[in-house]
């Protein structure tokens, strides 16, 4: 059994609300509405959705109770004080501890293989069908994992900077590094930069999708106390999927093969996006007809 696993449980501050509960789609879809329908078109029969508590009851109602006849449907709850012993959160925090966090709220709800999406990211069709593909071949093999890359070019705002993580791939396809870079955006000569660095358009990059096996729960059990000690008292630290993948291939812990895509990336990071969005899926069929 192969689990979609859907990290909604943003805070949505550069939107100015809640963007997986904004309906973007010509019949009131949101986005992970067209993500859930593709994974469950490419294999994929479990979907968990990672939450925050307060917004359970709306949650369920909008978005989940849509999906629970269609496939089996988990919520999970990311919580501030969901830390190991002997932590516990420093005075003044509210950001959440971050996407690797949200993963590891999920926890007791992805037993086997899965696969991670943002709620407010569309990846395509093709990226699950990849994606899905990939866990199956490897099933017998748990420090197999892979991700999506896509072309730099494929993934920008026309309205401000964006955060991609920038890849390095080697010659036998296999991911080496990830770097987190966060005000990429495309100038007005033309080349995509951030601060002094350019980058090609054909520059591979990850969207956080990524397939995953147990093993990448069980090593994140480990690694985050370690992050706790080290970052946990600055206010703006945050317990990152890509900067954790990072050190496990440093350690030799797992391999990540990169999957390409020639799919463009559709997403909203600041409301100047959406019209844009929803004209696009307004072009796809209705994942719930």
């Amino acid at each position: 059994m192969k689990t979609l696993l859907v990290l909604a449980a943003g805070m949505g501050s550069r939107y100015g609300g809640l963007k997986q509960m904004d309906p973007v789609g010509p019949h009131g879809e949101f986005i992970l509405d067209y993500s859930v329908g593709a994974a469950l078109a490419a294999g994929f029969s479990r979907v968990v959705f990672t939450i925050r508590k307060d917004i359970e009851k709306d949650f369920r109602e909008l978005v989940g109770g849509r999906w629970e006849k269609r496939a089996d449907v988990v919520y999970a709850f990311q919580r501030l004080d969901d830390l190991p012993a002997p932590f516990t959160v420093p005075d003044g925090r509210t950001k959440p501890w971050g996407t690797a966090h949200a993963v590891l709220a999920a926890r007791d709800a992805v037993p086997g293989a899965f696969a991670v999406v943002n709620a407010d990211d569309y990846y395509g069709a093709e990226a699950l069908a990849l994606t899905g593909g990939f866990l199956d071949e490897t099933a017998a093999d748990g420090r197999a994992w892979c991700m999506v890359a896509y072309r730099l070019g494929n993934t920008l705002s026309e309205n401000g900077t964006v955060s991609r993580g920038v890849c390095t791939v080697g010659p036998d396809g296999l991911l080496r590094t990830v770097e987190e870079r966060l005000a990429l955006a495309r100038c007005p000569d033309g080349a995509v930069r951030d601060g002094a660095d350019a980058f090609p358009d054909d520059t591979p990059v990850s969207m956080n999708m990524w397939g995953f096996k147990r093993r990448y729960v069980e090593l994140l059990q480990e690694s985050f106390p370690r992050f706790l000690a080290e970052k946990g008292s600055l206010p703006k630290s945050e317990f990152q999927m890509p900067t954790e993948v990072a050190g496990f291939l440093r350690r030799g812990e797992a391999t990540v093969r990169v999957l390409r895509t020639a799919s463009r990336w559709y997403g909203i990071t600041s409301r100047a996006d959406r019209a844009a969005v929803a004209a696009f899926f307004a072009t796809l069929p209705g994942p719930l007809q």
